[in-house]
């Protein structure tokens, strides 16, 4: 297969692994361009439930969803079978259990990923993953990525996406496949960059949402997330340098704003819980989404005991969500570290 020439085949089937509010928003999208769209969902009775109600029961019931347009399956393996390019959106926690059951080869598909966060057993991105586990090469990866919350996207709010393949021609076919009137879309190859940020700027919304309920007010919240941008800039010129990187740009500085500042970021919700004392335990009991965030922090803390990056912020996240220290402590010292 000449990957650089995939996306120039006729009559390509799109599929979505995962039922979330992310991966519904993205059948949508992709119900833009396509007749049918192919979706795994774990849950039959989701399924049930969708051809019924024409809604996802769990997630972003406002945004109509047509049966007869949906090849829906709790089977992983018949959705991948049907499909030559896959669209994986579960939950990072999730997605392990998920891939393990693929049996289908994957040789001559096109995935591309859009969980922001990390294959926790292994401390690796989705693209590692794949690339190292299951020996796709990275030129039949591809990332989304971007400041993007699902539920905006499902009120039609105007959005701007980032896709990235190793090869621009793969990137710029996926732009056309997922852009429409209110999302705009931009081609990238930095593959490594915008999937570690897009795991990374969890962590620090998880931070935000600490200090937000800890007290800290706008001005603070400016100078944490300036030093966050700088903690991604550490870490991806010491792990994976890259002279064509823009941090600057959405799909890393917009993905840490949006995430650390708005009302639909459930990482920033899952920190100010931390931060008023609930355990976490009890947070994930209580919250019906995955906070990335949570994991992404140990397989962070693990990863950075080779580089050593200095990151001040994510070692407090660290300390506090795993050593269970007291958080108004850890937050004053943190203070202490920022400029």
């Amino acid at each position: 297969m000449d990957t650089k020439q995939f996306f120039d085949r006729d009559n390509l089937r799109y599929a979505v692994i995962g039922s979330g509010s992310w991966a519904t928003a993205l059948v949508t999208l992709l119900l833009n361009h396509n007749d049918k769209v192919g979706w795994y969902i774990r849950n039959s009775k989701t399924i049930e439930r969708i051809n019924e109600e024409e809604r996802n029961p769990k997630y972003l019931r406002s945004v109509y969803l047509d049966p007869s347009r949906l090849l829906m399956s709790s089977n992983v393996n018949e959705v991948v079978e049907n499909a030559d390019v896959l669209v994986f959106c579960t939950p990072s926690a999730y997605f392990l259990g998920i891939a393990e059951q693929i049996t289908v080869s994957l040789e001559d598909k096109f995935l591309i990923s859009a969980i922001k966060g990390f294959v926790g057993e292994k401390n690796q991105t989705i693209a590692e993953y794949f690339h190292f586990e299951r020996n796709i090469p990275f030129d039949n990866i591809g990332i989304i990525s971007g400041p993007s919350h699902a539920e905006e996207v499902a009120m039609h709010r105007l959005s701007y996406l980032t896709l990235t393949s190793k090869h621009i021609e793969n990137a710029r076919a996926l732009c056309d496949v997922f852009g429409c009137s209110y999302i705009k879309t931009k081609p990238g190859t930095d593959i490594y960059g915008v999937e570690y940020t897009a795991a990374l700027k969890n962590i620090y919304a998880i931070a935000g949402g600490i200090c937000h309920s800890l007290g800290y007010g706008d001005n603070f919240m400016a100078v944490l997330m300036t030093n966050a941008y700088h903690e991604i800039a550490e870490f991806l010129n010491a792990t994976h340098p890259d002279s064509d990187r823009v941090l600057t740009t959405s799909a890393y500085l917009g993905d840490l704003l949006v995430t650390g500042y708005s009302q639909f970021s459930r990482n920033r919700t899952f920190g100010s819980m931390v931060g008023k004392g609930y355990s976490v335990k009890s947070i994930q009991a209580e919250m019906n989404m995955v906070a990335e965030g949570y994991y992404a922090s140990r397989c962070i803390n693990e990863i950075n005991k080779e580089f050593r990056v200095d990151m001040p912020i994510a070692e407090a996240v660290y300390q506090i969500l795993y050593d269970e220290r007291y958080a108004p402590y850890i937050i004053k010292q943190l203070t202490e570290k920022l400029w």
